[in-house]
């Protein structure tokens, strides 16, 4: 082929052209009635558990739970509806959180070839690898807005429903109100960057069929099959390495000082997720032969 047919053949892409892919899929993703109830059942957890704990505790009585890690935040909601926003988070983030995403992880790219629109995305000058980076960019930030919106809604019904100001961390000391606020946007952020093993899983998994519904049952059921693992005490020595293990770790963001031992194990892990099923994604993907 002569250099002027590869001219003709190979068209240059812009960065402006891969900001507009990426805006195309996320206001397609975003647009589903599928991720829209996504979204709206995370966004009522935190609406449960208010209405749950306002109920339990109208008679003075303290609700369930107690300590301070993890899914235990729910014996400090009444005290600050601030804590619900920890509750909502440690509640949602075993299942609801990663299943969500792991829909729109597992749908990236055999939903395309199941509705037959794969070949035509391929069509324009963006590339396998292009199109890939930009279907993961895609379920990453997916990652992040469905944990706000967890936040969101479980910080406006603490609000609502519960009174509002300085709070005590689970070593004992007190922060004022702005403080713990930021520890909650960190924390939200720490949950988000937990989903992002998960995010690769499912587009791997979703490179291996031409299924939508296959991929994304495939990837829930994964998920479910990992976090049982996890809970069996004669696989501890594996246990540090499935990409659940450290999830619950955010909670020491509410130390102080805070402990960064298993956050940074999290992270790692999770970066780790990511770049062998994101690099074994590219592989599949780009040697997968196209016919939908």
């Amino acid at each position: 082929m002569s250099r002027a047919e590869v001219g003709q053949t190979v068209r240059p892409v812009s960065a402006l052209w891969t900001f507009g892919l990426l805006r195309s899929e996320l206001t397609t993703t975003f647009r589903r009635w599928r991720t829209l109830a996504l979204l709206a059942v995370l966004a009522g957890v935190p609406v449960l558990v208010g209405i749950a704990v306002k109920m339990e505790t109208s008679d003075g009585s303290s609700p369930g739970g107690g300590g301070g890690g993890g899914p235990a935040f729910i014996s400090q909601i009444t005290n600050n509806g601030l804590f619900l926003v920890f509750t909502a988070l440690a509640a949602t983030l075993p299942f609801f959180l990663p299943m969500a995403v792991g829909v729109v992880a597992g749908d990236a790219i055999a939903g395309e070839a199941s509705a037959g629109t794969l070949r035509y995305l391929l069509v324009a000058p963006a590339g396998r690898s292009r199109l890939l980076l930009t279907k993961y960019a895609t379920v990453v930030i997916f990652c992040l807005a469905a944990t706000l919106v967890v936040a969101v809604s479980a910080l406006t019904v603490g609000a609502l429903l519960f009174p509002l100001g300085d709070l005590t961390t689970i070593s004992g000391t007190r922060i004022s109100f702005a403080e713990g606020l930021g520890r909650a946007l960190l924390i939200a952020l720490a949950v988000a960057a937990s989903l992002i093993g998960v995010a690769a899983l499912g587009l791997f998994v979703s490179t291996l069929t031409g299924s939508g519904i296959a991929a994304m049952a495939t990837t829930v059921g994964l998920l479910i099959t990992v976090q049982i693992l996890d809970q069996i005490p004669q696989l501890h020595a594996l246990q540090p390495y499935f990409f659940s293990h450290y999830w619950l770790s955010f909670a020491d963001l509410m130390r102080e000082p805070v402990y960064w031992d298993d956050l940074a194990k999290n992270l790692g892990l999770q970066a780790l997720y990511a770049a062998v099923f994101g690099s074994a994604a590219w592989a599949r993907f780009t040697a997968k032969d196209i016919t939908a």
